[in-house]
C-alpha cells in the first residue's frame, strides 16, 4: 500500500517547473512573454523614432542645400548682369548731344555691343527669344493686346510683335505681347 500512496502522491502534485541551469553560464531568459513583448515594442519604437529624426534631418539638409544652390544661381546671374550694367553706365557718361556724327555712330556701336553682351548672358543661362511673327496665335505662348483686320493674313495669325517673348530652356519665361489678325 505504501507503493500505492507514493505513486498517488506523485500523480496528484504538479511536476516542478524546469529551472534554467545557472551553473552552465546561460543568461536567464524571462519567462513572462508580456514583458518580452513590451521590451521588443519599446525597442522598435526607439528605432522608429531615431529613423524619423534621421529622415527629418535629411529633409532639412536637402532643403537647405537646394535653397543655397538657388541663391548661388541668382548670385551668378546678377554678377553677369552687373557687368552689363557697368557697360551701360559707361555709355551713359558720354554726352551725345555735344558730339558730332562720328561720336554718335561710335555711341550707337557701343550700345549695340552692350545689347549683344546682354543677350550672350541670357543665352548662357538658357534664355532664348520665341519666334512669334507669322505663327498661329497660342494663348499659352502669346498675349494678344490688339486685333486688326489684315487681308494678307488668315484669322488668328500673329501679325505684329510689340514685346518679345522668352523661353527658359523649354519653359515659358515671358509670353510675347502680340497683335493678331482678325477676319
Amino acid at each position: 500500500m505504501a507503493e500505492k500512496t507514493g505513486t498517488g502522491a506523485a500523480e496528484s502534485s504538479p511536476a516542478p517547473a524546469a529551472q534554467p541551469d545557472v551553473s552552465s553560464g546561460e543568461a536567464m531568459v524571462s519567462t513572462d512573454p508580456l514583458a518580452d513583448l513590451q521590451r521588443e515594442r519599446d525597442d522598435y519604437y526607439d528605432r522608429w523614432m531615431r529613423k524619423a529624426a534621421e529622415f527629418d534631418n535629411y529633409r532639412k539638409r536637402i532643403e537647405r542645400e537646394r535653397r543655397e544652390l538657388a541663391d548661388q544661381s541668382v548670385v551668378n546671374l546678377l554678377q553677369e548682369l552687373l557687368l552689363v550694367v557697368d557697360d551701360f553706365d559707361r555709355a551713359l557718361t558720354v554726352d551725345a548731344g555735344e558730339a558730332g556724327e562720328g561720336v554718335t555712330a561710335a555711341y550707337r556701336k557701343g550700345v549695340e555691343l552692350i545689347h549683344a553682351k546682354l543677350h550672350d548672358v541670357l543665352r548662357k543661362m538658357g534664355v532664348h527669344p520665341m519666334a512669334a511673327l507669322g505663327e498661329d496665335f497660342d494663348p499659352n505662348l502669346h498675349q494678344a493686346v490688339m486685333q486688326e483686320s489684315d487681308p494678307h493674313h488668315r484669322e488668328g495669325t500673329v501679325t505684329g510683335e510689340l514685346r518679345k517673348g522668352y523661353m527658359l530652356h523649354d519653359r515659358l519665361l515671358r509670353p510675347a505681347m502680340v497683335k493678331v489678325a482678325k477676319a
